[in-house]
């Protein structure tokens, strides 16, 4: 796959002819679960059926729309077709570089599907061209092989990959290797098991609103839950769809309407629009927490986000007037 340029960044864009974009108020509003999607992520060693659990879910998210399987697993999610519900399509990955991975997401959201499965998360950070890799490129192109240097471009498109991860317009499953984590302790000799861990950036499971973990007796266990039905919870041998999907789609629709963002990027696109317009619409997607939604350039083909794309246009259309 060939390298891509790298997407322009929320919050590292720069400077456009007006501040307006960045001089918004701080403006609070009624807290609500409004166009709130699934964020739910699972890790485990080899075996442990993090593959076919996380197709599982993402068939109970899909509620029988075709959805999209992101696969660095050489075809392993394609093994389980038979087992699966609902048909889903695949985009086999070769290079990890992160930026693959948010063009990935923007042309899954083009195509409109409900769900993206990512199997897994784990090579974009340490497979070919994934972040450790990233690390140490620009650390010898850029800063004369200082890898600490390093860390700070590819810390930004690692950041950048997760805000298009979850920030995808439907909902989201990702898998992750994970092996055990064993450490000395004061007055201990021997080490202790301190259990799995991610073998993704520390602490990733965090960013995802519902986290759990596999053992190879395929034992599932919930390590963080946004979702009160799974907190506390482990299942063995989980069904995925009626035991997890379900009860976490009721969740986030009690009391929610859906939001669609399709018509965002439609308002945003439109030809009649003026600079007063975007700079609205900006400030509603912003309040959505929405501005890194993935999507492709309607003009270049290349991955863009929403906030950057509608902020482009306006700042573009408010120099036009003025000339």
């Amino acid at each position: 796959m060939s390298q891509l340029p790298p997407p322009v960044r929320a919050g590292r864009a720069p400077q456009p002819q007006t501040d307006e974009y960045d001089d918004g108020p701080f403006t609070f509003r009624p807290a609500t679960k409004d166009g709130h999607k699934a964020r739910l992520s699972i890790q485990g060693p080899s075996g442990s059926g993090k593959t076919w659990t996380g197709l599982k879910i993402a068939d109970g998210f899909a509620e029988g729309r075709r959805f999209a399987v992101i696969d660095t697993e050489r075809g392993a999610a394609s093994l389980y077709l038979d087992d699966i519900r609902t048909p889903f399509d695949t985009l086999p990955m070769r290079s990890y570089d992160p930026r693959n991975l948010v063009k990935a997401l923007a042309a899954a959201a083009q195509a409109g599907y409900p769900v993206v499965m990512v199997d897994s998360l784990t090579h974009f950070w340490k497979g070919a061209d994934g972040t450790l890799d990233q690390v140490e490129r620009f650390a010898k192109d850029k800063f004369g092989g200082n890898t600490f240097a390093g860390w700070g471009p590819a810390g930004d498109l690692q950041n950048d990959m997760i805000e298009a991860l979850m920030t995808y317009p439907g909902h989201v499953v990702a898998t992750m290797r994970a092996s055990q984590k064993w450490a000395l302790e004061r007055g201990r000799k021997d080490p202790v098991n301190m259990g799995i861990q991610a073998e993704q950036r520390k602490g990733i499971e965090f960013e995802f609103g519902v986290a759990a973990e596999m053992n190879k007796d395929n034992q599932l266990r919930f390590i963080k839950s946004r979702c009160p039905a799974f907190r506390g919870l482990e299942i063995d041998q989980p069904d995925g769809g009626q035991d997890i999907a379900k009860p976490y789609l009721d969740w986030l629709r009690a009391g929610a309407k859906e939001i669609d963002a399709t018509a965002w990027i439609d308002r945003a696109s439109a030809s009649k629009v003026t600079p007063d317009s975007l700079l609205a619409l900006y400030r509603e997607v912003e309040a959505a927490s929405a501005l890194a939604t993935p999507f492709m350039h309607p003009e270049s083909g290349q991955p863009t986000n929403l906030g950057d794309y509608i902020r482009a246009r306006g700042t573009a259309l408010k120099a036009a007037a003025q000339q």
